[in-house]
Parts: structure tokens; sequence; C-alpha cells
């Protein structure tokens, strides 16, 4: 590769790394715009279609939003909320085997164990909206998709229940990565309608051991459900 040909790569990381400082350090934040594509480009010594480049990687990782034309919505702003970020890295990477399946499930085991536990000893807990998509969960007329969507907003809640942005941004990005085996495993499941009866007792179950404060309890039953339903499909991880 000749030195010509790193240049624009070593641009539009520049641009990057530029950006991430300036979030870093509090220059930029939620809501903020950045500046054109002709400053970015002027000020940083690079040319426009670096800065683009730049822009469109940060984009698809859910950091900033674009928009064209003139006005309040028009060119990059920061976004306020990361989490797809997140989501999208992780769903990446498992699609590219960078993190393998085992590990991914390993580790929502451990971080939604730990969930349920924390809820369990906090007396101020809310999950009404965890019961209310529990109660959704019920309707008779679900098909598969629809009631593990509800399933996936559940645990979600569950998390959001906590408080803890990261958490709740880190369970969003272990379930969406692993959400095509997941459709694809309930897809091998002839009764369905038994293993969701199965599910929603699990669910259930779940929160009533929180409910109790019991920690401990809550912890085993959510370890038990999400390893149950791998092994039902068998997808069961190797450790």
């Amino acid at each position: 590769m000749s030195h010509d040909d790193e240049q624009p790569a070593r641009a539009w990381r520049l641009v990057l790394e530029t950006i991430e400082a300036d979030l870093l350090q509090g220059r930029l934040g939620p809501g903020d715009r950045l500046p054109s594509e002709r400053e970015l480009a002027s000020s940083l010594g690079v040319g426009r279609s670096s800065v683009r480049e730049a822009l469109r990687v940060l984009e698809v990782l859910g950091l900033i939003r674009t928009g064209s034309g003139s006005g309040p919505t028009s060119g990059a702003i920061i976004t306020a909320t990361p989490r797809g970020a997140l989501s999208s890295v992780l769903r990446l990477q498992v699609a590219a085997r960078a993190f393998p399946f085992d590990d991914v499930v390993e580790a929502r085991l451990m971080l939604e164990s730990a969930v349920v536990e924390r809820l369990a000893a906090d007396p101020d807990r809310e999950l009404d909206d965890v019961w209310d998509l529990l109660r959704a969960m019920d309707a008779p007329d679900l098909s598969r998709e629809e009631f593990l969507a509800l399933d996936q907003q559940m645990h979600g809640a569950l998390a959001e229940a906590t408080g803890n942005a990261v958490v709740a941004a880190t369970m969003a990005g272990l379930r969406t990565s692993v959400e095509a085996y997941v459709l694809d495993g309930a897809a091998r499941i002839p009764d369905w309608e038994g293993a969701a009866a199965g599910l929603r007792r699990e669910h259930r179950a779940i929160l009533d051991a929180v409910e109790a404060g019991d920690g401990a309890g809550a912890r085993q039953l959510v370890r038990d459900h999400i390893a149950g339903y791998w092994a039902r499909v068998g997808m069961s991880p190797s450790r």
C-alpha cells in the first residue's frame, strides 16, 4: 500500500479521534451540533470526503444523527441516547464471530443474575412496567415473534428498573446480539404453546422472588430460565 493510499484512512480516523476527545472532555454532549463538514475539514486539515466517512461511521454506531438542508434539524447532532451504538457493536461483533456465542450467553447470565439480585434488595424498586409486559404476554393470539419481542422488552425493563444506564445499555446489546439465534431456536420448538406457557410461569416466578426480596432465589430462577431456553432449542452453551 502506498503512502497516498494510507492518508485517507488516517484522515477519517483523525476526525473520529477529535470528536471522541471532545466528547470525553465535555466540549461536546448529547444534543450538541457538530461543526459543518467544511469547518471540520478546514480545522483538521483533511478532505471533506474524510469528514463524510467519519460521520457515516458515527451515524451507523448511533452516536450522531444527520439531517439535510438548513435549519435546526440540519447537520450532525450528537444523540442523547447512545445505547443503540452499544447494541450495534455487540450485534456486529457476534455476527462477525469476534465474540463467541457462548461468551455472550454467559455474560448475559452473569449480568441478569446481578440485575434481579439487586432489584430484590431494593425496597424502592418499581416493576410496574415489567408486570405490564408480562400481562401483555398472556394474550392468546400472539405469534412467536410477537411473544419473543415482548419477552425481550420484559428483560430490558428489568435492567432499566435498576436505574443504571450502563447496565440497561449492556443488557440491550447482549439481547439484541443473539436475537436471530432466539428466533431461530423458537422456530424449532414443535409445541410452541406449551413452551410459551412454561416461559410465562418462569417469568412470574422470577418476579415473585424479586418482589419477595429473595435475591438468591431470583438469581437461580433467572439462570435456570435463560439456560433452560437454550437447552430446549438445542443450543446450550458449552460451559
